[in-house]
């Protein structure tokens, strides 16, 4: 199973309704904790969970749900955690 396979399974319980996930990984070669095995991924997350918290409550939630993946797998992890009306409303990021 991929690292991002497990990403998407752990995150399973946050019900999200859609999840983007990019492997940035290569382009962070060298870089110390590319070393030590861990990878760098960004994502956009659309989850009713986040509905009412604020940008460090959506981010402990995702941390939470992720585990250990944090610690060993994951180096690095850019979160875009967004309501369903807030995605409704908000530029893509293609857009920016």
């Amino acid at each position: 199973m991929t690292v991002i396979d497990e990403i998407r399974d752990r995150l399973a319980v946050l019900n999200p309704l859609s999840i983007e996930i990019e492997d940035d990984s290569a382009l962070h070669a060298g870089h110390a904790g590319a070393k030590g095995g861990g990878g760098h991924y960004r994502m956009t997350m659309v989850s009713d969970a986040f509905i009412g918290k604020n940008t460090v409550a959506r981010h402990r939630l995702i941390y939470g749900a992720l585990g250990e993946l944090m610690r060993t797998r994951i180096h690095a992890l850019a979160i875009r955690a967004l309501t369903a009306e807030e995605a409704n409303t908000q530029p893509t990021r293609k857009e920016l």
